[in-house]
């Protein structure tokens, strides 16, 4: 790595996800907040989408003293429609949170410079391509108005995109402020993620895939034609893995100049007695929820499972952790009481009424209630993977299984009305965590896990697993991290070696467990922002370096 590094001056991070929690990259961000702004205090500026009309994102927090001189002349001389204010994350850095519907006569004119200027192919946009491009457009003119209001000319700035999404506010960026340097990061690839969620193997035939081809045989042009271009044009293009390097490689053309893991940060994990005391109140009430659904009683030391993520069913193995569940609950090896959670948000209709009542009166409850799986009804129900594979499985959750599994198909928040809790205030109760996943470009979910003292089972298909394996010297749950071999076709391979690590788990007696949640705790010591920063600094003088070489030329 370089020893003597260019500092950026200023530092813009923008992304669809800068508080607006939709997805991985808000977890991405917010835990690396801290960090940054350790190194650059107030010259480190996010910007995200106000999508919030006139109510207020839950994490922003609106200051009209910062930036107020910019603020005034953003709103009248550039026509700008922004709320300026801090991230309710540790660090409260800047942000700008920036509406973008007024830009939508512009999309055209816009569309046409991309392609006249960097042959990016719009004609075959669909769903949320405007609606992201008119962001990424909002995000590149708020980048120039503060960049032109503070004469930053002579100074260092280096403006981050992250996915595809924003590629065209660093389109953008490279046209009308050139002597900015650009980091574009790609977090999956827009066509890799869809050749695996289409059901095609994405591995064995990686080499022989052809990246243009295949986004027009799956009707992904346009933004496989921004990603890759923003790749291209970027003065440092990064990735979160190594599997995920290789993939942009074979299917954008384009090799990351280098890898920027995701860290987490340990102020987000609650310590000593607060640790034991939300711990002990998230496992009372998953236990609780899961007595008045199954109508039996659930041990108090039952152990916890989860998975959790966005519902990518394949992706995400939500199939492989409902198989192997199926299969501890039908293992003869199996003595002590199970509870799996699934943590997925889903087409959510409602909170179930009836649930929510037994919940809070207490009322007892002798029998299964009616789809004892589910703390929410769904709309289409009955075409909802998830729910069907639970009971095409022969899940009942009567008083006589020990392995009882629940489908929890909402965000995580604190309003989801059965629950009310955040993710994390309900992560700390579980015992361990599953996520055998086929396509995950990082894996935030095991590394949080760690993070929180809970053992995970993860695969050699994530990036997280393939750093974890380079850190290990052991591979099993007893180590703190399970890594299990995943390839196109394994399926119920991986699903009876996730069954085997939990089945090895819920013999372990309590010393033991103690002694797993401490090399979990030193695990993702190892990768925090502290030390994963690192990358992300190189990143910016890799850019800085290239766009003045560029600049002269």
């Amino acid at each position: 790595m370089s020893i003597n590094r260019q500092k950026p001056d200023c530092l813009f991070e923008s992304s669809w996800e800068v508080c607006n929690k939709v997805g991985g990259i808000y977890t991405v961000l917010s835990t690396k907040v801290h960090t940054l702004r350790k190194l650059f205090g107030d010259n480190v500026v996010f910007i995200g989408p106000d999508v919030w009309g006139d109510k207020t994102a839950d994490d922003f927090l609106e200051d009209n003293d910062l930036f107020a001189g910019w603020k005034q002349h953003a709103l009248s001389a550039d026509n700008l429609r922004i709320k300026v204010g801090r991230w309710k994350v540790p660090g409260t850095p800047p942000v700008v949170l920036v509406d973008f519907s007024s830009f939508a006569s512009e999309k055209e004119g816009f569309y046409y410079m991309m392609w006249e200027t960097f042959r990016v192919d719009s004609m075959h946009a669909y769903g949320d391509y405007d609606e992201s491009c008119l962001f990424a457009y909002s995000v590149g003119r708020v980048i120039e108005s503060f960049y032109r209001f503070y004469r930053l000319e002579s100074a260092s700035v280096v403006a981050c995109f992250n996915e595809w999404m924003l590629g065209p506010g660093l389109l953008y960026v490279r046209k009308h402020l050139p002597s900015v340097a650009t980091v574009f990061t790609t977090h999956a690839t827009s066509i890799g993620r869809s050749i695996a969620g289409n059901n095609k193997a994405l591995y064995a035939y990686m080499d022989g895939y052809n990246g243009d081809q295949m986004a027009g045989e799956l009707n992904m042009q346009a933004k496989h034609s921004i990603e890759k271009q923003a790749a291209f044009y970027a003065d440092c293009f990064t990735t979160v893995s190594d599997i995920t390097a290789r993939e942009c490689k074979q299917l954008l053309d384009k090799e990351p100049d280098i890898v920027t893991p995701n860290g987490f940060e340990r102020n987000f994990v609650p310590e000593g007695e607060a640790y034991a005391a939300k711990r002990a109140e998230a496992r009372r009430l998953l236990i609780k929820v899961a007595e008045k659904l199954s109508g039996a009683a659930v041990s108090p030391d039952a152990l916890l499972v989860s998975i959790g993520g966005r519902y990518e069913y394949n992706n995400k193995g939500i199939d492989v952790f409902i198989e192997a569940m199926n299969r501890v609950r039908t293992s003869e090896e199996l003595q002590r009481e199970v509870v799996a959670f699934i943590t997925v948000p889903a087409w959510v209709r409602a909170a179930r009424a009836d649930l929510k009542e037994v919940l809070e009166k207490d009322i007892p409850v002798r029998t299964p209630m009616q789809m004892p799986f589910a703390t929410h009804w769904l709309n289409e129900m009955e075409n909802d993977k998830v729910i069907n594979y639970i009971l095409r499985a022969g899940f009942s959750n009567t008083a006589a299984d020990k392995l009882k599994i629940v489908f929890v198909p909402c965000y995580l928040d604190g309003k989801d009305g059965i629950f009310n809790k955040s993710y994390y205030d309900l992560l700390i109760g579980m015992d361990a965590t599953v996520y055998p996943s086929y396509y995950e470009p990082w894996g935030y979910t095991p590394l949080e896990s760690v993070a929180f003292g809970i053992p995970t089972v993860t695969t050699n298909l994530a990036g997280f697993g393939l750093w974890a394996q380079k850190e290990m010297q052991g591979l099993s749950i007893g180590d703190g991290v399970a890594v299990i071999e995943r390839t196109d076709f394994n399926f119920f391979e991986v699903a009876e070696a996730v069954a085997d690590q939990i089945l090895v788990l819920a013999h372990k007696d309590k010393a033991e467990v103690a002694a797993i949640r401490q090399r979990c705790f030193d695990l993702a010591a190892k990768a925090e922002w502290a030390n994963f920063i690192t990358y992300y600094t190189e990143a910016f003088d890799i850019a800085l370096k290239n766009a003045t070489g560029r600049n002269r030329a």
